[in-house]
């Protein structure tokens, strides 16, 4: 008989999986452990490698296929168009809808605003895409992996890591590059968060990517699930996949209201036309303070992208053209690498926000509806990961290929 398998990308090894909730029918003597993809991943590979590994070679041969499955389940599964909905055209959403259509769905995307990257426009700055999401990428398209990096500025190959922010001393530097090249994965790449969409948009396809298009309800009946966007319309799927970030209406209509978390923090962001002295060996620094940091990066292109955080109650508001004074009076006595580049930052193109998360859930999904990105496990960007993550969540391409293989089965 089949059983039921839930995966959890943090720990492959073990067949109780986490709760994404998406049920594959395996075969009990198909075991994950067996599988040499997920224990010789530490070592040198070349890209053909790499996608061997995120596909993970998850196959069941026919025989053993037969044996555990009735004929008429399977030639109903290959027969079947299934259509997925993606509630969200952020990066997440775009990689998961890449993914599926490279797959074989039928795909919707629907985003409430492509042209703004959730409502903050191009002063949102680039992105930090890592190795681990790089990989994912490749794995699934590498035509668009290979724009990504040949488009994206190369930080991993240089010195990275914590500095005092009085004094810019060094605390640790982070090699981010040999662990990298030791593994085979593609070095760390920071891109502009609207040249990485229009890229991943581009690919997915215009046809497919339904711009002013904002998910408000649906409805599971369990056959299918039913999307009602905010001017009315409704559209049909068998998966909804919600990745509508962390003020996610996808999470609120399947699990309730769940109260996004202050981090006590306040983030000022910009971007710099200025080069350092540095900028041939040095990546990117975090600036460490009392109740305040800041990060800088190299983001190519003669430009810095920094982040400065401050302590304090969220709600505030600043006067009009003063956040760059607020600011300096905020990293006052703080080393140069720091205060230049708030000096060399115009007004209009500092922006500010309060930081929020959620608290992490382990169940992702119910039915034909799952969540995926900001939406299910929020990060604050001092982690550097929480588009990588998005990438690469459960794992996206895993997913993908799992489901077009065995048939789409939740629960």
């Amino acid at each position: 008989m089949a059983s039921t398998l839930c995966y959890n990308s943090l720990n492959p090894s073990t067949a109780s999986f986490s709760r994404t909730h998406f049920s594959i029918p395996v075969n009990k003597d198909f075991s994950l452990e067996n599988s040499s993809s997920f224990h010789t991943y530490g070592r040198t590979r070349t890209r053909k490698q790499r996608k061997n590994v995120f596909v993970m070679h998850v196959k069941v041969k026919a025989a053993v296929a037969e044996s555990t499955a009735p004929p008429s389940s399977s030639t109903q599964a290959e027969k079947k168009n299934l259509r997925v909905l993606v509630a969200g055209g952020g990066i997440g959403g775009l990689v998961f809808a890449l993914a599926a259509k490279k797959k074989g769905f039928e795909v919707m995307v629907f985003e409430k605003d492509l042209s703004a990257v959730r409502g903050e426009g191009q002063y949102r700055g680039p992105i930090q895409i890592q190795s681990n999401a790089l990989a994912a990428l490749e794995a699934i398209d590498s035509d668009v992996a290979d724009e990504v990096m040949r488009v994206g500025c190369i930080t991993g190959d240089r010195i990275n890591g914590l500095v005092d922010g009085v004094s810019g001393s060094w605390y640790v530097k982070f090699d981010t590059f040999t662990p990298a090249v030791e593994r085979g994965l593609p070095v760390t790449r920071v891109i502009s968060r609207m040249v990485l969409q229009g890229i991943l948009a581009r690919a997915v396809g215009e046809d497919i990517v339904m711009n002013a298009s904002n998910v408000v309800s649906f409805v599971d009946d369990g056959n299918k699930v039913t999307v009602e966007l905010e001017n009315g319309q409704k559209y049909e799927g068998d998966l909804l996949v919600g990745a509508d970030g962390i003020w996610s209406k996808v999470r609120t209509e399947l699990f309730g209201q769940t109260e996004a978390v202050y981090s006590g923090y306040t983030c000022y962001t910009g971007i710099a036309d200025f080069v350092p002295a540095d900028i041939d060996s040095v990546g990117y620094r975090v600036f460490l303070g009392h109740k305040q940091y800041f990060v800088s990066s190299d983001v190519g292109a003669g430009k810095m992208q920094w982040y400065a955080f401050h302590k304090e109650a969220p709600g505030g508001v600043d006067e009009p053209n003063r956040k760059k004074e607020r600011l300096l009076k905020i990293f006052k006595g703080w080393c140069d690498n720091a205060v230049d580049l708030i000096v060399a930052t115009d007004e209009e193109a500092i922006l500010r926000r309060d930081i929020y998360d959620k608290i992490p859930t382990f169940k992702w999904g119910k039915g034909r509806v799952t969540l995926l990105g900001d939406s299910v496990h929020a990060m604050q960007p001092n982690m550097g990961q929480g588009g990588c993550m998005a990438i690469e969540v459960f794992n996206i391409y895993l997913i993908c290929s799992l489901v077009a293989s065995f048939g789409l089965l939740l629960i």
